[in-house]
């Protein structure tokens, strides 16, 4: 599938890193780094736009050295860019260590992974059919 980007940022289209790999890793595209403090939240630029096809949608991940390594996690994980939205892809992080971050320039922050997705139509009702497991939410299939 082709998508169109605009590149305003100072590097390389993200790239897969393996043949099998399923997400793109995302660059911080910033003058100067960002100091992350212990639960501070930043919004990152990447200087990419882009253009997805209708029925499709860009879903940013963690990347999960980052997150594993140093508690760096995207915080609406995972944060989806709509078809229709044009403006630079930013990605939202937060620090959940208890360490202060840097995130320098070129760094690979999250990644992106196209999905196809469907929209619904709802069919209003007043039973749904029953199922084994019912009403039961949260734990309700045990841990074993």
């Amino acid at each position: 599938m082709n998508v169109k980007v605009i590149n305003k940022s100072n590097f390389e289209l993200p790239s897969y890193q393996t043949p099998l790999s399923a997400g793109l890793d995302l660059r911080a595209n910033i003058t100067d780094a960002i100091q992350m403090k212990s639960l501070e939240r930043v919004l990152v630029p990447t200087g990419l736009y882009i253009e997805l096809p209708a029925g499709f949608e860009a879903q940013i991940r963690p990347r999960s050295g980052l997150a594993f390594k140093n508690g760096i996690t995207v915080l609406n994980s995972p944060g989806t860019i709509d078809a229709d939205y044009r403006g630079e892809i930013k990605v939202l992080l937060v620090n959940l260590s208890t360490e202060i971050f840097e995130i320098k320039s070129g760094e690979r922050i999250a990644q992106m992974v196209i999905s196809k997705h469907e929209n619904i139509t709802w069919q209003l009702t007043d039973e749904l059919s029953s199922t084994e497991r019912g009403q039961g939410g949260y734990g309700s299939t045990g841990t074993k």
